[in-house]
């Protein structure tokens, strides 16, 4: 990190929730860092906190704080390094098929009425499932961030939209949700993957792709996605091939 970024996050005020009950492990609490709502973050900010294992939900950035625990752990893929396996190549061929355009955040009623077919056969009761506009139109962007959709058709079907964030040296993948009745085909891998496409095209180095955590099946499926680095608290370090 150079100087202007120790400079920039210097400015920074930090805050932390009391205890709170874990999203992914049911018998653990959970506390968040997160920035201060009120400060007026930039995108030179967020992409330095971004190298300090940070994300973004809504207009908030956090990082998991956790007592005793540490099972949640940023990684990211450096994409000219990045290498599809067996299965995802297997993926990318039943996929051919859809097209990919790279869209603006801004709020869409098309999609913003697959979001919400999404949140619903997905997600409901689990509570995830705010699926009101202004609720989704935070998902998408905050008003600071750079922020861009990939939107993937099938014969002009909208199938799916993969929310991402753009750093100075790479991409964060916010979100991506798509059209349940076509889980078959793996469409969430297939987000990923183009994802990683679109970040060689731009010349940027990583794919953040959030918190790795080995406990649960919701976030361990990110260490698929190889090689890795993930980040100790200190320092970005190779992940040990899996695969």
């Amino acid at each position: 990190m150079n100087d202007m970024d120790d400079k920039s996050l210097d400015e920074i005020r930090f805050m932390v929730t009391p205890e709170h009950k874990c999203s992914y492990l049911d018998d653990h609490e959970a506390i968040t860092l997160f920035v201060d709502p009120n400060y007026p973050v930039d995108m030179n900010q967020y992409s330095a906190l971004a190298k300090l294992g940070f994300r973004r939900s809504g207009s908030n950035i956090y990082r998991p704080h956790c007592t005793g625990c540490g099972l949640c752990i940023p990684v990211r893929v450096p994409v000219d390094e990045f290498k599809p396996n067996r299965s995802q190549r297997r993926n990318i061929t039943i996929n051919k098929d859809i097209v990919i355009n790279v869209k603006d955040a801004v709020f869409n009623n098309e999609h913003y009425a697959l979001y919400r077919r999404y949140m619903k056969g997905r997600h409901a009761g689990g509570g995830m499932d705010n699926d009101e506009p202004d609720s989704y139109e935070s998902l998408i962007k905050a008003d600071w961030s750079l922020s861009k959709l990939l939107e993937f058709r099938l014969n002009e079907k909208l199938m799916m939209i993969a929310v991402m964030d753009i750093f100075v040296d790479g991409v964060s993948a916010v979100y991506t949700y798509f059209d349940p009745d076509y889980s078959n085909r793996g469409l969430g891998v297939f987000g990923i993957l183009s994802e990683v496409n679109y970040i060689k095209s731009l010349n940027l180095d990583w794919l953040y792709l959030g918190y790795w955590n080995p406990k649960t099946n919701k976030m361990s499926y990110k260490s698929n996605y190889q090689p890795m680095e993930f980040f100790d608290g200190q320092e970005w370090h190779w992940l040990k091939k899996t695969r």
